[in-house]
């Protein structure tokens, strides 16, 4: 967990730093461009994946055969689809009416063969717990990517820095990830080896390409209801509260699943460590989350300019609608870690209505509607994640609804304090600097106050830590 928090967080605060630079030298859309794509580029990969870099990593006995089977498999997949990318360009610039598309989607498309190519490698560094390498690829990816983003920025290539960056981030993790995992695939693809693999991965794939097209419809419903420009404000607001909520998430889905599906056959402490994974995430998640919509506004206005002042509203509100994203995240980990794929594709299937309906009611009005209608069905998807595994394991969403209620009071006793001190500061630099360590030193207090184990917990992994012990 610490490698992977170590990793994630390294690599997140490297690309914040790096995503207000590009904001500052790009135009919001620039990154509206890159967002009208997304869709495509998402769904093109679930269904590189598959579910089987998953099923790898469920699978017991796993053998090299297995390796191989994934690593072709991925490889003709990904191959296939960008060619069908390049084919359907012209179509995809039509849609939007942006000419520009039909260059950008061939360019971009390649990062689909890039990441076939390394998969595998990831998979078999998950499956051995060795997140310290995976940080390591990350890291160096991101710095190289980033930096070389930005010098492109500067000489004044526009939106072309944004694809550059993508490429040359994928490039770099592939490379490193075949040289630090030593792994040399065979041409052997196994008919039985694949069969069960993707016996159990199909059920991944299509709860994944459900999420992803979730995740990605309203990239594709803003770009072709508003503009460009407005696209790039709900891009830039969604990646900032992803910065937050998805780097929990990530750290949490990397980790937890291959820890999850070792101890899958040890019912009780598989629930015990469940249980406490849910108390920790939400002992995180909910200030920072509240933390992030109340310092929104000097924050964008600060790092941003005020050429994305339109984005402060939308940022405010998908922090609320991503502050449950991570423990849902767990709720659903459970299932794949128990070899029941088949109940987290009817989970995430059943939660497509409400978020079309959602959708249908409020693209119409504004942006800021459907930010809005995002919080409702978050929400509502909460409840529904946490059912499947309230009746297999007794800890369902009223249960850990109980267990955050402490941190929902400290929370919004912090909420309360943060708001009553920034109101009487105009700087937007010291409104960040003393509401975030108002915030912070009064979330501790009251959490101390409260006597929430999760404040014990992580003093003591600190002290850990600091002692060198882990």
């Amino acid at each position: 967990m610490i490698w992977s928090a170590t990793g994630r967080i390294a690599g997140q605060a490297g690309q914040f730093v790096i995503s207000i630079v590009l904001a500052r030298l790009l135009m919001p859309e620039d990154f509206g461009l890159i967002g009208m794509l997304s869709i495509f580029i998402a769904i093109s990969q679930g269904f590189v994946d598959s579910g089987m870099g998953s099923g790898l990593i469920q699978k017991k006995d796993r053998t090299e055969v297995d390796f191989s089977t994934v690593f072709i498999f991925n490889l003709v997949v990904s191959s296939t689809f960008y060619l069908l990318l390049f084919a359907s360009a012209p179509l995809i610039a039509q849609f939007y009416d942006k000419p520009q598309l039909i260059n950008l989607t061939r360019v971009l498309s390649l990062n689909i063969v890039i990441n076939a190519l390394a998969l595998v490698q990831r998979s078999r560094l998950r499956i051995k717990v060795d997140f310290k390498t995976i940080a390591k690829v990350d890291v160096i990816a991101m710095i190289c990517s980033g930096g070389i983003a930005i010098l492109f920025a500067l000489l004044g290539f526009g939106v072309w820095a944004l694809v550059i960056q993508n490429i040359i981030r994928s490039v770099t993790s592939a490379l490193l990830l075949w040289f630090m995992e030593r792994w040399r695939f065979s041409i052997v693809f196994s008919k039985k080896s694949f069969k069960d693999l993707f016996g159990f991965g199909s059920k991944l794939l299509i709860s994944g390409l459900v999420a992803r097209i979730m995740q990605n419809i309203y990239n594709i419903i803003i770009g072709k209801v508003y503009s460009a420009s407005e696209l790039g404000f709900y891009t830039r607001g969604r990646s900032f509260s992803e910065l937050t909520a998805g780097t929990v998430s990530s750290i949490l889905n990397q980790v937890t699943y291959p820890i999850l599906a070792s101890i899958q056959d040890d019912k009780a402490r598989l629930v015990s460590v469940y249980s406490r994974l849910i108390r920790m995430t939400s002992f995180l998640i909910f200030p920072a989350m509240t933390m992030l919509a109340l310092l929104a506004d000097p924050f964008i206005m600060l790092f941003l300019t005020e050429k994305w002042a339109p984005a402060i509203v939308l940022l405010q509100w998908m922090s609320f609608a991503w502050i449950f994203n991570p423990i849902s995240a767990i709720n659903l980990n459970i299932l794949n870690s128990i070899g029941r794929s088949d109940l987290f594709m009817k989970v995430d299937l059943s939660k497509v209505p409400i978020v079309l309906i959602a959708l249908l009611i409020t693209v119409p009005i504004s942006i800021k509607a459907v930010v809005i209608g995002n919080v409702i069905t978050h929400c509502i998807a909460f409840f529904i994640n946490a059912y499947m595994p309230g009746k297999l394991f007794g800890y369902g969403p009223i249960s850990q609804l109980k267990d955050m209620v402490p941190v929902f009071f400290a929370t919004g006793i912090m909420a309360l304090t943060v708001f009553m001190v920034v109101n009487f500061i105009d700087n937007h630099a010291l409104k960040l600097i003393i509401g975030g360590l108002v915030g912070v030193l009064t979330y501790i207090l009251m959490s101390y106050i409260l006597k929430i184990n999760e404040l014990e917990e992580v003093k003591g992994l600190f002290t850990k830590i600091r002692n060198g012990k882990e």
